[in-house]
Order: C-alpha cells, then structure tokens, then sequence
C-alpha cells in the first residue's frame, strides 16, 4: 500500500510516498481502509521533531481517519467488515490502510461523508472538552477565540455558540472573522489591523473576556489575558504562533482569573469512555448538522506536502483533508 513517510524530522517537502506492506488486524484490532484523513497544524510540528509527541521512525503525519473496516481480528464483536467508521489514531493516518484498537472506533452515520468525518475527532474533541471540563462557562458569557478560522477556533466558535456563549472571533483578517461569523461567532477583532487587549475591552465595554480560548500562543496570549473579565478563564490550547509565552503571573493574581490547561490527547487516555461518547455525540451533530466539520480543500496523498504548507501557511479555513 501507498504511505507518507518521515523517516527522519525533517520539513514537509522532505517527505516520502513509498509502498509499504499492508498492515494485519491482531487480536481486539481492525484495519481501516483509510478514505479521508484529516490533518492538524501540530503534524508539522511532529515531522519537524518540535512536538511532545515523537513517533518512532518511520512514520506517517495525520492524526485521525475516516474509512471503511477492512478486515477484523479475534476478539472483535461489535464491528464488522465494510462498517464505516472513524478512528483518532494519533499518527499514521496518511497512509492507504490503518490497524487500529476496535475500542477506538466509532461508526459513523451513513449520510456523514468521510471528510467531514474525519474532521470531528481532535478539533471538535478538543473544543468540546475544554468547555466541558475546563471552561466552566455560564450561559451568556463572552467566549473569545483567537484563531478563530484555523479548525479548533472554528470548532470552539460553534460549539461556543450552541451552549449560548457570546462568540468572539478574534483573527488575522477580515475574510477569516466573516468565515468565524458563518459558524456561530456574534462579533470579531482583526487582530492584524487592531490592538487584541484594547479590541477586547471595546468589545466587552471594558469588562473583558470572562473565556479566553488561545490555540494561538505567541505574541497574542498576554494581550488577550490583559482583556480577560474578573474571575475570567484562560484556557491554553496550543501554540500555532510558534511561540511559547512567558506569561506574568501577577495578570493572574490582578484579575482574579485562571489559566487552564486544554491537553485533549492526555484526558483521552486517562478518560477513553467519557472520550468514546463524545466522538459519538460529535458524529451524530455532524450528521444533523449542528456542527459544520467544514472543509476548507481536499488533496491526494501525493501532494501531503502542499496540504502541510496551506495548514503552515494558515490559509486553512476549517480542515484540511488527504484522500489516500
């Protein structure tokens, strides 16, 4: 079978597609027939050797799959072959096949298409816990996004809106906060064109933020935590800027505010049930509609450089998406 290799860290041109032998289904695995894989900013990250997360080599970019059960081991009962289903896989989803634990899967409906179904899992999951778990949010409060258009600010946008947050699309242009505005955001800061900490006063009529939620990072998180509310959250998502901030804990002594830690991958494997019955609600309002999973463009496994560049780039609006 066809796969995308890194077989060193290295940048994405630098990646290989190669014929690999197709994987075997042990014992309480499937193999998946890998239709749609979504891809995420931190496989950069990972080929680059800059994540927390370092496979051994070689492996394959792409973190969550959407396909068709290909072939069953012993020990699996409750899925079948030709069952559509997806699957968080962590890496290795740029590849034409995938053994994966059975106890990982979960089927999807027949009228949700793979891509937007590979799009649910790590974006929507992520969003979804953080306002579950580490938001503790009130209806009625202000919700402020940074990077609102990327995935998990879109994400955390709908899902934002559909509790009854106020949705504050914060980004880098005006095409990305009028994407932002289509998928659930009320307002939006150009944060290229207007100061974020005083854009957020502005909007909040000097109240701040009471959630503040930054894959952002960079030169952005202490602007945004100087807007937060009284009492605010900061929720720490990720770090798309490149940069890891120093952040000066007297913010949080003056506001009164928190700064919490969003490592969705962690909660999952020290909460698989809880995790395995949000990607079933997720799905499920994927398929009704509730949440877009949109798709910003679609590339063949060939061009898994350029489809890593447009994330890079942060051109993406929604899920970039391979089709091996």
């Amino acid at each position: 079978m066809k796969a995308i290799l890194c077989t060193q860290f290295c940048e994405p041109d630098d990646l290989v597609l190669a014929d690999i032998a197709d994987p075997v289904a042990a014992a309480g695995q499937v193999v998946i027939a890998i239709k749609s894989a979504a891809l995420n900013f931190f496989d950069i990250l990972m080929i680059q050797g800059k994540y927390q997360i370092k496979p051994p080599f070689p492996f394959s970019p792409a973190a969550e799959v959407a396909g068709i059960i290909d072939s069953v081991g012993d020990g699996v009962n409750d899925l079948k072959v030709g069952d559509r289903v997806v699957a968080s896989v962590g890496h290795n989803g740029a590849r034409e096949k995938i053994a994966v634990a059975a106890a990982s899967v979960v089927k999807i409906p027949d009228h949700l298409d793979f891509d937007r179904a590979a799009g649910c899992i790590i974006t929507y999951g992520t969003a979804l816990h953080a306002r579950e778990d580490r938001a503790s949010p009130k209806p009625g409060e202000t919700l402020a996004v940074l990077g609102a258009a990327g995935g998990t600010g879109l994400a955390a946008c709908e899902l934002g809106a559909l509790m009854g947050l106020k949705v504050i699309a914060c980004a880098s242009s005006d095409e990305k906060i009028e994407f932002a505005k289509q998928h659930g955001a009320e307002l939006g800061l150009n944060y290229a064109t207007e100061d974020l900490k005083e854009g957020l006063k502005r909007i909040t009529a000097g109240e701040g933020a009471n959630i503040i939620f930054d894959p952002v990072g960079g030169k952005y998180a202490e602007a945004a935590l100087r807007a937060i509310a009284w009492e605010g959250r900061f929720l720490v998502i990720g770090f798309a800027a490149g940069d890891i901030p120093k952040m000066p804990l007297n913010l949080a002594l003056l506001k009164g505010c928190d700064i919490r830690g969003v490592f969705w991958g962690a909660w999952v494997k020290k909460n698989p049930a809880k995790n395995r019955a949000n990607l079933e609600k997720l799905v499920q309002w994927a398929a009704e509609g509730k949440i877009s999973s949109h798709v910003d463009r679609t590339f063949p496994l060939a061009q898994t450089a350029e489809a890593l560049k447009v994330l890079g780039g942060r051109q993406a609006m929604g899920k970039v998406i391979l089709k091996p």
